[in-house]
């Protein structure tokens, strides 16, 4: 058996996957870490711009700084969108923020599995977590292309190469206040993704809209030659879910998902209420 990546959610979502084999992709701008893309954009622009005013480059540091805040007024056209998943199996810091506070699930799943079914919009990126950018290798490139660019715009092809490469990477930053996570996210960049032909949707709830991608897994197990149950390999039931197994392994088989009922586990976290 493989790595296994854990998913933690509520039951809604997990009525998406299992009954309507669809799996979200949301805005990385709308998770709880929204703030994480623009920090590592900034970090890079900020590090770039400190070594031309070093270098007594004053001029070309205040474009780059406009174009930055130019790019900064377009986040939502750059912003990726990713599904989460965790290397930790039954954590309470994932039950706590992802799983309704410990009352949803945690799906176990075959990352060999989903890798299979990833194509090249796609890409399943480790979460890397930093404080501090200076040596991040885009400021090296960025800082050289505009020290030789003559134009500083989204119109100079290299220069957009690299900012194109820093919103990919921005996707999978987190300040290492996160990293006890040990997060992976499945990542599509729907921007640059000229090939990529999913269509988005829109979720409209009490307080906003929120934009999201679906990714077809039944269209996507069919591709790979593999099932539904080959990718989920097992759920765990929240250490504060009032959700009785038995009823759970019916629902799997009614779905038809007979191997994953006989893989329904309760969590052994002890996690506490907080009423």
């Amino acid at each position: 058996m493989g790595q296994i990546l854990y998913h933690y959610t509520d039951f809604v979502a997990l009525d998406g996957i299992l009954h309507h084999k669809e799996l979200r992709l949301n805005n990385v701008l709308n998770m709880n870490d929204a703030e994480e893309m623009q920090l590592f954009m900034r970090g890079i622009f900020v590090s770039v711009q400190k070594r031309l005013t070093a270098e007594g480059q004053n001029e070309k540091a205040l474009k780059l700084q406009a174009m930055y805040e130019n790019l900064r007024q377009k986040r939502f056209e750059y912003s990726a969108y990713a599904a989460c998943f965790s290397l930790y199996r039954d954590d309470a810091a994932q039950w706590e923020r992802y799983a309704n506070h410990g009352k949803g699930v945690c799906l176990g799943m075959q990352r060999d599995v989903l890798e299979l079914m990833t194509d090249g919009a796609m890409a399943i990126q480790e979460v890397y977590y930093e404080d501090h950018l200076e040596s991040h290798p885009l400021v090296d490139r960025i800082y050289n292309l505009v020290l030789s660019s003559e134009e500083l715009s989204e119109r100079n092809e290299p220069l957009r190469a690299q900012i194109r490469e820093a919103w990919r990477d921005s996707a999978s930053f987190k300040h290492p206040s996160f990293s006890s996570e040990k997060e992976i996210r499945l990542v599509v960049m729907p921007f640059h993704a000229e090939d990529f032909g999913m269509k988005p949707r829109y979720h409209v709830a009490k307080e906003r809209i929120k934009k999201y991608y679906p990714l077809d897994l039944d269209a996507m197990c069919a591709r790979a030659q593999v099932s539904l149950e080959d990718l989920v390999s097992h759920i765990i039931v929240g250490p504060l879910s009032s959700q009785s197994v038995p009823i759970m392994q019916d629902y799997l088989r009614d779905l038809s998902l007979c191997k994953l009922a006989h893989n329904v586990y309760l969590s052994d976290c002890p996690l506490q209420s907080r009423i």
